[in-house]
């Protein structure tokens, strides 16, 4: 099921952590073992999560990694969607390919 818009993982770390907990970026960054400018670029959606931070994430925060990932992959794909126009784009019969 595709969503409408989906959180960029920093906005959802922001909103469900960091805000209602009152924990700083430097805190949860330190807990995360990045550096704090890391985790800022993360959480003003300035880069994504890699799988080297699900992991640090998911050991920090709870959820598995991949669902971490999942989230990234969900907005991702939810971006280029609205921006990629894929009417050249052509479905390959294997049927009569050969």
């Amino acid at each position: 099921m595709e969503m409408f818009n989906p959180p960029h993982p920093g906005e959802f770390i922001e909103e469900v952590y960091l805000r209602p907990f009152n924990i700083s970026i430097r805190a949860l960054a330190t807990k995360l073992g990045v550096a704090s400018s890391t985790l800022s670029r993360l959480v003003k959606q300035q880069s994504g999560i890699s799988p080297e931070m699900a992991l640090r994430l998911s050991k920090a925060l709870g959820s598995s990694a991949e669902s971490w990932l999942t989230m990234q992959t969900q907005y991702d794909l939810w971006h280029a969607r609205q921006k990629l126009d894929l009417s050249a784009v052509e479905k390959v019969d294997f049927e009569t390919a050969a």
